[in-house]
């Protein structure tokens, strides 16, 4: 049911009630707006996808999205068809009549939304003009050379000339929420307030574009977040058009949010404003939902894994694969705000404690983060190629073998074992294993690096020396490119690879929310995080004891870099010493926080913000009643009861404990009385509201 005639018949706790009752209220339009609609870029991209269903499921019919055009990839994402709104309609004709490319259809996702998509090119013919109109209302001027901010301006001002077209048939009605995400759609709101059309705008910003460039400075950002002379910042870094764009769109806005608190605060020092609402991304978990099927996922996947390690291994094969771990981190290539740097620096430490406590783990690092390469490793590839011919030849021998020892029990004999292999086989067997020889070590990259001697994870690779040495218990593969289905080295999409694993660690220093942790959670695999992080600062609202529900939380914004770094070594040592038992139990409590994630509970958020901008842009039209929720607290979940608890709580005094302790911790852990426990929490009250005031920073932070 539309969000409208909701309104129309009710005044619920939160909602605005329309006053005016000739008013067609469950007419009300939503569109989002975004760059990335249809159109995969960044993390926008998931948000705006995976939220699809559940704001489709609220407004019907009434929700439509607006992105750019691009062939590639509508090709294999839209189904075209006609509007069935006759004012979208009248206004697209309109556009199409003075030589724009609009085009329309349902995206192929989960809820099938509608889309509206603008050909740039098409309407490029226009951008000198636009470009004056925009400096004429905002006095920002976009430079000929960034091209991005040039589409930016073409796709804005076709944003604000569709709104237009559409509002001008409802007779100044309020009909329309315009909800536009990221700088690169700010352009339409800018114009659309400009030229006072009857919309109610809201604006989100996912990351500040000043704070990523900051923090990518290395600069002791969070600790002088009051300190930085915006202005010059921008300008020095050439940004200063895009930063205009960016803080004029949020200023303009009826309704800013943004996606977490710890983005809130920045956007409080780098944007001048506090967001009306935060608005955290979430996860459509049925995608991921396996139900208890995710352990056995786990299972399967690891299996896949393990073959590319014996592959990518081959000749160094000397610990055992079923007391390997599997970590890794995924993102976009950023050293240091993604934390590769500290992540990096915290294996060495652990590769030492390993090393020490001589335990039998060892540890298997994966690096997915997409950087210039030129072809795949040669190395690597005959790596597979060996691990294949060597299945082939054992595949061989045991037919025969099998074929023999048939033979023989069907005559009712026992057969002879030292002549059931012939010399032939035993030949093979040999050229099977001189094959296996290897005169160099296991390589740390998968791919030929364009610039390897800059690259910075193999420089620290070089300094730190994990050179994947037998003597090593951890060991690293770097593999620059996304992981995918096809791939003759490690065929296997994200999510299977994801699930694989044991353990993701994103200890990021600049990270507005974290999707890839929340991922990891959805499918029930632990991961860390820091409280630099939207993810793991909502975390830690929620979660009264994260570790125990696998999520370790790294401190990067109290203490030093030394400390944290120590702290992420602890996290992945105590990780170690878990058995197996103990990994299988907290799986099963990640997996259940899934429900903190999914968009049926944080979607509430986002309704709240377009309540918000109705009562806002039309007060005598629609009204926010006083008893709008205020907090953004609800659920929690408790610290487990049982045991085991989270590594760090119960890590023995020696790596050599004895199993009868491990056996009296299993017993006491009941897995469907803490499922139902949770299932409990999760429907504890819970409420939504504007942001709180921002705490001012406390003495003692350190740029980490």
């Amino acid at each position: 049911m539309p969000l409208g005639r909701s309104l129309s018949m009710t005044s619920l706790n939160g909602l605005p009630q329309c006053e005016d009752e000739d008013l067609p209220v469950e007419d009300l339009l939503l569109f989002e707006i975004s760059w990335e609609v249809t159109n995969k870029v960044g993390g926008i991209y998931t948000v705006i996808q995976t939220k699809a269903k559940t704001t489709a499921d609220e407004w019907g019919e009434n929700y439509f999205l607006i992105g750019p055009y691009f062939e590639q990839n509508v090709k294999t994402q839209v189904e075209f068809s006609e509007p069935p709104n006759p004012a979208v309609k009248k206004a697209m004709d309109t556009m199409k009549s003075q030589g724009c490319q609009v085009f329309f259809g349902r995206w192929l996702i989960e809820g099938s939304p509608y889309v509206l998509l603008f050909d740039i090119g098409s309407a490029a013919w226009n951008l000198d003009k636009w470009k004056g109109e925009f400096w004429d209302v905002s006095n920002i001027g976009i430079p000929f050379h960034d091209r991005e901010a040039n589409d930016a301006v073409i796709f804005g001002s076709l944003t604000a000339w569709f709104l237009k077209e559409l509002s001008c048939q409802f007779d100044d009605k309020p009909n329309i929420i315009a909800h536009f995400h990221e700088w690169q759609a700010g352009v339409g709101l800018i114009l659309s307030r400009s030229r006072k059309l009857p919309v109610a705008t809201i604006f989100t910003t996912h990351a500040t574009l000043l704070g990523r460039y900051l923090c990518a400075a290395s600069l002791d950002f969070y600790n002088n977040l009051d300190q930085f002379d915006i202005d010059k910042e921008a300008g020095e870094r050439q940004i200063y058009h895009r930063y205009c764009m960016e803080r004029a769109s949020v200023h303009c806005a009826h309704v800013f949010t943004t996606v977490s608190q710890i983005t809130a605060t920045e956007a409080e020092h780098m944007l001048k404003k506090s967001p009306d609402v935060v608005t955290p991304n979430g996860l459509n978990i049925k995608k991921f939902s396996a139900m208890h099927e995710f352990q056995n996922l786990h299972s399967m996947y690891k299996a896949r894994i393990q073959e590319f390690i014996r592959g990518h291994f081959y000749g160094h094969l000397d610990f055992d694969l079923d007391k390997t771990l599997f970590f890794f981190i995924a993102g976009r290539y950023e050293f240091s705000n993604k934390g590769a740097d500290m992540f990096l620096e915290a294996l060495s430490r652990l590769n030492f404690l390993l090393r020490v406590h001589k335990t039998d783990v060892t540890v298997i690092v994966f690096f997915i983060m997409p950087a210039k390469t030129n072809n795949f490793n040669v190395e690597t590839l005959k790596g597979q190629a060996v691990r294949k011919q060597l299945w082939d030849t054992a595949q061989s021998v045991k037919e025969k073998f099998g074929r023999k020892l048939y033979n023989a029990l069907l005559k009712g004999e026992i057969p002879d074992l030292n002549k059931i292999l012939d010399r032939d086989d035993i030949s093979i067997m040999k050229r099977a294993i001189f094959s296996t020889q290897r005169h160099s070590l296991p390589p740390v990259t998968t791919h030929n690096m364009i610039d390897d001697s800059n690259d910075p994870i193999l420089n620290t690779i070089r300094r730190i020396g994990l050179f994947n040495n037998h003597t090593d218990r951890v060991k690293v593969i770097l593999h620059p490119e996304f992981l995918s289905s096809t791939s003759p080295l490690l065929p296997l999409d994200y999510e299977e690879f994801v699930r694989g694993c044991h353990l993701g660690v994103f200890p990021s220093y600049y990270e507005p929310w974290g999707y890839t942790p929340a991922e990891c959670t959805v499918m029930g695999i632990p991961s860390v995080t820091t409280n630099l992080s939207g993810f793991g600062c909502f975390m830690q609202e929620h979660v009264a004891d994260p570790e125990a529900y696998g999520i370790y939380i790294v401190d990067r914004r109290f203490r030093s870099p030394d400390e944290s770094c120590n702290q992420l070594t602890h996290f992945l040592y105590s990780f170690c010493q878990q058995n197996r038992r103990q990994r299988i139990i907290q799986r099963n409590r990640t997996e259940r926080l899934s429900d903190l994630l999914d968009w049926k509970y944080l979607g509430r958020y986002y309704m709240h913000a377009r309540h918000l901008a109705l009562s806002r842009t039309f007060p005598d039209k629609f009204e926010m009643e006083r008893s709008a929720p205020p907090k953004t607290e609800g659920f929690r979940y408790p610290r487990p009861s049982s045991v085991p608890p989270s590594p760090s709580a119960s890590q023995h005094s020696s790596p050599h404990h004895s199993e009868a302790e491990d056996e009296d911790e299993d017993e006491r852990y009941d897995e469907d009385e803490e499922a139902e426990r949770d299932r409990q929490n999760i429907k504890s009250p819970f409420s939504i509201g504007a942001l709180p005031q921002g705490k001012k920073k406390q003495h003692g932070e350190y740029r980490n």
